[in-house]
C-alpha cells in the first residue's frame, strides 16, 4: 500500500487527467472530477457491491449517448477513491497508472461507452 495525502493524491489526479490522450478526454465538459477516502454506504448499496469488492472510482451523472438533447443537466461527478487506490499500488508510479486507469475507465461511462470500448480506446 502506498501513502499519500490529498494534495499528493488531487496532484496525481491532475497529471493523470492532462495525460490521457485523444478527443475523449479533452472533450469532458459539465464533470467535476473529485475523490473521496472511500465509498459511502449509500453508493455500495446502490451499486450492490459485497462487502469484499472493491471500488477505484465511480460516475455519477447522466451519459452523453443518453441525453438525447438535454443541456440544462446537473454537473456529473466523477469520484476516484484515494484508499482502495492506494491499497492496490505498490509504488507511487503504480499509483499514478492506477488512477490514471480508472479516470478513463470513468470517462469512458460519461461517454456511454461499454466495457469492451473503454478497454479497446485505452489502448
Amino acid at each position: 500500500m502506498v501513502q499519500v495525502d490529498d494534495t499528493q493524491f488531487a496532484a496525481m489526479t491532475e497529471a493523470a487527467l492532462n495525460s490521457l490522450p485523444g478527443v475523449h478526454a479533452r472533450s469532458i465538459s459539465n464533470v467535476a472530477i473529485v475523490y473521496a477516502d472511500q465509498p459511502t454506504l449509500q453508493q455500495r448499496q446502490q451499486l450492490k457491491l459485497r462487502h469484499n469488492q472493491t471500488l477505484f472510482g465511480l460516475y455519477e451523472g447522466v451519459p452523453l449517448s443518453q441525453r438525447q438533447g438535454q443541456t440544462r443537466l446537473l454537473p456529473d461527478k466523477i469520484t476516484l477513491f484515494k484508499l482502495p487506490l492506494a491499497a492496490a499500488s505498490n509504488s507511487l508510479p503504480e499509483l499514478q497508472e492506477n488512477i490514471r486507469h480508472t479516470l478513463w475507465h470513468e470517462i469512458g461511462h460519461y461517454y456511454g461507452l461499454d466495457h469492451s470500448r473503454i478497454h479497446e480506446l485505452e489502448n
